[in-house]
């Protein structure tokens, strides 16, 4: 009781701790000091608030909002009757959320398996990057149905677009192929990548932290698919043409061969075809050889196919006319210093023999009766030289040297096709001066819409019915290439055979042959260029390995076409089984 009564009997006022005065800085430092923490938090708020409001919306937004594309769907490839040459399909691509990412060692080697991976390569591709990783690209439908029933945790489909290729290796060199990003690579894939494309549109959703979408936030952008395009090819034609020149190559052990079909009316081109080849769709193993579309980017000296030019400047400068006699004899002629001869002699010999015989000495002494400047502008007139002005990648220009670099022995040469050079695409074209009385027209791998087209003016009509008479003969019996005669069509074209260059000379055992003509001779409808690179059977000559790819060739596609036969069948005698009148080369 007493201790009670002397706690409450302490005066505080008399302690002499409580005595003691606060200096006034403390108390005013400390209301300093709250009214600066509580401006700050003011300052803070007014700076998210309203400062820097659209930041950090954002921010926020970064955490649970995102935008996804939304693909456009990449443009057809058409030949000229609206046949699929390349088109896109849905196809799954599997990804993964790796910290996510749960499974036993069985669904491990499941999953991998199904993905064409090894454990190790699995393992590579979670470890990379622990928010997000592709296992696999535009897989099979069935292939992610097996993977979905696995019921592995972190592991997720996403749709995109797979081009697919109907047409195969037929069409591979002519469309090309994309790459994993739908991009073009080649051929016509990359030629107009601007107007396949298309442009890809968005719309913005909420995903939770599983990756799943949970609503739709924003405005959707509609995406614009890509534009077809719609070529000149026809893929009956395509076909033939292929399967024709893969047989040749095989039949002769050759290294590799092409076809170019052309409209003579249109300039079109109906085909393009090289082998060996490839599948767009399946491009794992894929060689340069297996890419290399040579029929417009591989040139070579296009030797006796030359002739038929030369013979027509001839003609059209009236130095010769069809009869005119040339002395061949004794089959070589020397030209300062150096001999050109004949497979073998033939002594006189009329202009029109002179090309159905493919006499080097006729067409050299017809030759050097000009300036070299007139040989070198009727190249130049028929494109060689120059870039072909065609809607494809990878077109080359060829060589043709200025005429006043040219000695006499080169401007001999260059009369029955060395010394410059050009690809098949090139040849084919630099024959509708024949084919379209006496016009070089363009040429193009897209669909025209309008009949025939105007051209610039080589040669009279009248100068290019006779050369056609001239590739008639040629292709005829007593020619280099009767095997180029088709079953109901009149043709006409010429056989070149040519040592391969090697090195600094030529090599004695390497050959290019090919044939370039013509049909139906009256009015042509067709042009057909064939060339055999390296055929190693036994034959090389163009009339004995080209020409009878040419001749498949005109048949089924003027078939195709719905050419009326211009030749009564019955009557018609087919030269397939004589041998060709050798070429001199």
């Amino acid at each position: 009781m007493s201790q009670a009564n002397t706690v409450r009997s302490v005066n505080y006022a008399t302690s002499p701790l409580l005595a003691s005065k606060t200096p006034p800085w403390r108390s005013k430092l400390l209301v300093a000091l709250v009214g600066l923490g509580f401006a700050a938090l003011v300052g803070r708020a007014v700076y998210i608030q309203i400062v820097g409001a659209e930041f950090f919306l954002k921010q926020g937004e970064a955490r649970y909002a995102r935008t996804l594309d939304m693909p456009a769907s990449r443009g057809r490839v058409l030949d000229r009757n609206g046949q699929l040459l390349a088109t896109s399909v849905p196809a799954p691509s599997v990804w993964a959320i790796p910290k996510d990412f749960d499974a036993d060692r069985k669904q491990r080697a499941q999953l991998a398996r199904l993905l064409g991976l090894n454990a190790a390569q699995l393992n590579d591709k979670l470890d990379d990057n622990q928010n997000f990783a592709w296992l696999r690209r535009q897989v099979d439908e069935s292939v992610w149905r097996e993977i979905k029933a696995l019921n592995v945790k972190g592991v997720y489909e996403q749709r995109e677009y797979k081009r697919s290729y109907p047409e195969g290796e037929a069409a591979a060199h002519v469309v090309g192929f994309t790459n994993i990003e739908d991009k073009g690579q080649e051929g016509i894939e990359l030629a107009f990548q601007k107007d396949l494309q298309g442009r890809n549109g968005s719309r913005g959703v909420v995903k939770d932290r599983f990756g799943r979408v949970v609503e739709d936030i924003g405005e959707r952008v509609e995406p614009a698919n890509g534009r077809d395009i719609q070529l000149s090819i026809d893929t009956k034609v395509q076909f033939f043409a292929y399967q024709r020149i893969r047989d040749a190559v095989l039949e002769h052990k050759a290294k590799a061969g092409s076809v170019v079909v052309l409209d003579a009316q249109t300039g079109e081109l109906l085909a393009l075809a090289n082998y060996p080849s490839y599948n767009p769709g399946e491009r794992s193993h894929l060689s340069g050889e297996q890419l290399r579309n040579r029929a417009l980017t591989d040139t070579f000296e296009p030797g006796s196919t030359m002739k038929p030019l030369i013979a027509g400047l001839a003609l059209e400068s009236g130095r010769v006319t069809p009869d005119t006699v040339i002395q061949t004899a004794p089959g070589r002629i020397q030209i300062t210093g150096s001999t050109i001869t004949d497979a073998h002699p033939h002594g006189l010999l009329s202009v029109n023999e002179v090309i159905q015989k493919s006499s080097n000495v006729g067409i050299v002494k017809i030759a050097m009766q000009m300036q070299p400047r007139e040989m070198w502008e009727l190249f130049a007139q028929v494109g060689l030289g120059q870039k072909p002005q065609l809607e494809f990648p990878g077109v080359v220009s060829g060589r043709l040297r200025p005429y006043k670099t040219w000695r006499p022995i080169e401007q001999a040469t260059m009369a029955y096709g060395y010394g410059l050079s050009a690809s098949l695409f090139q040849l084919a074209r630099a024959y509708t001066v024949f084919a379209h009385d006496g016009e070089l027209i363009p040429a193009t791998i897209l669909k025209r819409e309008q009949g025939p087209v105007a051209g610039v003016r080589v040669f009279s009509p009248d100068t290019a019915q006779k050369v056609r008479h001239m590739l008639q003969m040629a292709a005829g019996p007593g020619g280099t290439g009767p095997k180029a005669q088709t079953m109901g069509y009149s043709v006409g074209g010429k056989s070149g055979t040519a040592h391969k260059q090697e090195g600094r000379g030529y090599a004695s055992n390497k050959f290019r042959s090919w044939f370039v003509g013509l049909s139906p001779i009256s009015q042509p409808r067709i042009i057909v260029a064939v060339m055999v690179d390296e055929p190693n059977n036994g034959l090389h000559f163009g009339g004995d390995v080209a020409a009878p790819v040419f001749s498949q060739v005109v048949q089924q596609t003027l078939r195709t076409l719905s050419v009326p036969p211009d030749i009564d069948v019955r009557s018609q005698i087919v030269e397939h089984d004589i041998p060709a009148e050798p070429e001199s080369f």
